[in-house]
């Protein structure tokens, strides 16, 4: 540890952001540099436990403590306090392929496990790895792997989100000719169209796709593997395949009214304004595009990170109002007895999209505890209104101890809205291809793998991240592509030459 008594003496910083007025006014990152004297004395605070859990990535009660990577924290916690940045970069590097997109996007576990948020802040880890990587590409330690030794063997991966190209970086690195097949017209997937560009700079993932191309990993772009690709093609040509296509089947809302127009996945939404800002350099589509938020009453049906994405996007659109329904209810302010460290702390929050609509409206958009029950119609047929009911949560006989919603009489009410975007999660992968290749599935319709494995029930198929263990973090989503790549590449070479994942 850089001070013994650094722990002691030094306060918690957090992430430097701009001011939500300012940010409002563009679509640029909200994220701004941090001093090095500052990260370093933020680095001192790592106490260099005696049994770190940082670092764990254990499942507690259905949510992960720690990092799912085992990123070597404390490690590059010591080295950066002590001003040795390339070889705390490297050390970032033996665990996580892509820290320049968790060190934006990845809600952090690591500090909600950190030993010294038992009774204080935890450690500014995710600002410390986020100045890490950004160091190292500006200093240039990060350039083009290109393997030694080519094995002749051919992958395909097939998608391009995080899973997707954690597992070709991998098998790039093992020696192996990789190409990853993408349906979008760019490489990335929901890193490059469901995650906003005030939250992930796009020039940030083009980044990482053109350092990839350079070491030899090829993209082929608009290509639906399944539609335009055949799927037979597909096991005739390579040697191996891996399946990274995410759960993109999103959750829908049967109530009545649904059929109306101006209602729309959140997923379309997002996509539709990221590429309207990679055409124009502005992400609303103009007051003429259905997928405007452009001064019209915005419903968001869903209380997750996608439902937080959309409440920024409408902001910046110019919306006249934006509320967001939760059907859970708030938060407390503070860790429960129910939730003792190093649990995931089930707290409120108040993110970056919530912050900038008190700064526009006043007041926090989410309506917790809240349903949706019916849309309502104008003459037109396009959506006016949604009806909502408060509910409470109950644990009874009759569900058997689990907490369910009732609805509490009397608390109907009806919000103004124009465009309403459902954001309440997703069902598991589209089927198409994995019919075509025989892929057996899971209860829960996700791609099933052997027991503690990546690999199908059809030789020589893999699979990895969403569509394999469901919706889940880019931090999993990465960790589950390097483990494939390690069970594909003992698969194509009789033993792995790659670091193994737990």
């Amino acid at each position: 540890m850089g001070k013994l008594t650094g722990c002691l003496e030094i306060e918690r910083r957090l992430m430097s952001f701009r001011s939500p007025e300012e940010r409002l006014r563009n679509w640029e990152e909200f994220h701004l540099p941090t001093d090095e004297e500052v990260l370093r004395a933020q680095a001192v605070h790592c106490m260099d436990c005696g049994t770190p859990f940082c670092h764990t990535g254990t499942m507690l009660k259905g949510m992960v403590s720690g990092c799912p990577l085992h990123n070597l924290i404390p490690e590059w916690n010591d080295l950066v306090s002590r001003g040795l940045w390339q070889q705390a970069f490297e050390r970032l590097l033996k665990t996580n392929s892509f820290p320049e997109f968790t060190g934006r996007v990845c809600p952090a576990p690591c500090e909600g496990s950190c030993v010294r948020g038992v009774n204080d802040l935890p450690v500014a880890i995710k600002e410390i790895e986020y100045a890490i990587v950004e160091r190292g590409f500006s200093e240039g330690w990060l350039q083009p792997c290109q393997p030694r030794v080519r094995t002749g063997k051919r992958v395909a991966v097939v998608g391009s989100g995080p899973a997707g190209l954690a597992c070709a970086e991998q098998l790039n690195r093992a020696g192996h000719m990789v190409t990853v097949f993408e349906r979008a017209d760019r490489a990335g997937g929901l890193l490059m169209y469901g995650i906003p560009n005030m939250k992930l700079d796009k020039a940030v993932v083009q980044r990482r796709i053109e350092l990839m191309s350079k070491s030899g990993i090829v993209f082929v772009t608009s290509t639906e593997v399944g539609r335009d690709y055949p799927a037979e093609r597909l096991l005739r040509e390579f040697d191996a395949v891996v399946l990274c296509s995410g759960a993109t089947r999103p959750r829908d809302l049967a109530v009545g009214g649904r059929h109306l127009r101006g209602i729309y996945f959140a997923v379309e939404y997002l996509t539709e304004a990221t590429r309207s800002l990679l055409r124009t350099g502005c992400a609303d589509p103009g007051s003429e595009s259905p997928l405007s938020a452009r001064g019209k009453d915005v419903v968001i049906i869903g209380g997750g990170d996608t439902g937080t994405d959309c409440v920024a996007t409408a902001l910046r659109q110019g919306c006249r109002s934006v509320v967001q329904f939760e059907i859970l209810e708030r938060p407390p302010n503070a860790r429960q007895p129910d939730n003792p460290w190093p649990e995931w702390p089930r707290v409120y929050r108040l993110d970056y999209g919530h912050e900038e609509a008190v700064a526009r409206f006043g007041a926090d958009p989410r309506q917790y505890a809240t349903t949706a029950k019916r849309f309502e119609g104008d003459a037109t047929g396009h959506v006016k209104a949604v009806h909502t009911v408060r509910v409470v949560w109950i644990r009874d006989q009759e569900s058997q101890g689990r907490p369910t919603p009732r609805e509490l009489p009397g608390s109907e009410q009806v919000w103004p809205a124009q465009l309403v975007l459902l954001a309440m999660g997703f069902l598991g992968p589209e089927e198409h291809l994995l019919d075509q290749l025989g892929i057996a599935r899971d209860a829960r319709l996700n791609v099933r793998t052997l027991s503690g494995s990546y690999q199908t029930n059809v030789p020589g198929v893999f699979a990895a991240g969403d569509m394999r263990r469901g919706q889940s973090l880019v931090v999993w989503a990465i960790r589950e592509g390097r483990a494939a790549a390690y069970e594909c590449d003992r698969y194509l070479m009789g033993e792995a030459n790659l670091p193994w994942v737990v």
